[in-house]
């Protein structure tokens, strides 16, 4: 029989507590612009990609549609992006940054900054650790879900 592993050993449970630290992290950051944690990542995609369909978002930041399209009426209501159906393919809807949010990016990148800077890595630590969690999600990604059942 194998020995269970502890709990303070699982590696799912370290990940699982830095993400709640992560989270409480950009919530702090992020309320003075009203923004939740997937908002702003839509706003880093679509700062760094330009306009994008609601399709090619949900893709870029693993998202499915029932989460991005409440996740976009916030965020369009508020005044951060515009969508609008395409004009070559009217099923297709394109998401772009407003003026605000065009305005507002570099206030939003020094006031939020990067997590790097709190955690006081040297840029070499941070670079190892994010490839490792990488490679954890990549393997977690190709395990077949009738492997799990």
């Amino acid at each position: 029989m194998t020995k269970p592993i502890r709990l303070n050993e699982q590696l799912c449970f370290s990940i699982y507590k830095a993400q709640k630290q992560f989270n409480h992290f950009y919530s702090q950051a992020l309320a003075k612009y009203k923004l939740t944690y997937p908002q702003y990542i839509t706003l880093l995609s679509l700062y760094e990609h330009g306009t994008m369909s609601v399709k090619e978002v949900g893709q870029t930041l693993n998202l499915d549609s029932g989460t991005l399209t409440p996740l976009m009426k916030r965020m369009e209501k508020d005044g951060w992006i515009s969508r609008k159906r395409s004009a070559q393919d009217e099923r297709r809807v394109d998401v772009s940054l407003t003026q605000k949010a065009k305005d507002m990016r570099d206030e939003i990148y020094d006031h939020v900054g990067s997590c790097m800077a709190y955690l006081n890595f040297p840029s070499e630590k941070y670079e190892a650790i994010k490839a490792q969690v990488d490679t954890v999600d990549q393997h977690l990604t190709a395990i077949p879900d009738e492997k799990l059942q």
